[in-house]
């Protein structure tokens, strides 16, 4: 079945860095779209980032936009999100999630489009 296990969160003071991972197994992962998502206590989850199937084409919130980056090796079936000028506000659980059906690369980072999640890294930024 298809598994999603993310790995790397922790707690960083603001200014610091972190680098998530997402290791995906049970089903082709070079033919899905994948995003991260965050989901901080008492707020909705947010889209972060997502990536095309190559890795070509990538989509961030402009919220994490020139602070964050997103990347996948087809090679070791794996996603991650290199995370840099971490404030505050980053602070949330974070999750990767697949989607396996997309048929096209439509640039935008809904929760919807997504079929599988991971269990999700908690990130807790201090000031």
């Amino acid at each position: 079945q298809v598994q999603l296990v993310e790995s790397g969160g922790g707690s960083v003071q603001a200014g610091g860095s972190l680098r998530l991972s997402c290791a995906a197994s049970g089903y082709t992962y070079s033919r899905s779209y994948m995003g991260w998502f965050r989901q901080a206590p008492g707020k909705e989850r947010e889209g972060v980032a997502a990536i095309s199937k190559v890795g070509a084409s990538t989509a961030y919130a402009d919220s994490v936009k020139g602070r964050f980056a997103i990347s996948r090796d087809n090679a070791k079936n794996t996603l991650y999100l290199q995370m840099n000028s971490l404030k505050p506000e980053d602070t949330a659980m974070y999750y990767c999630a697949a989607d396996v059906n997309g048929a096209r690369w439509t640039g935008t980072i809904a929760a919807s489009e997504y079929d599988y999640w991971g269990q999700g890294t908690q990130v807790t930024v201090s000031s």
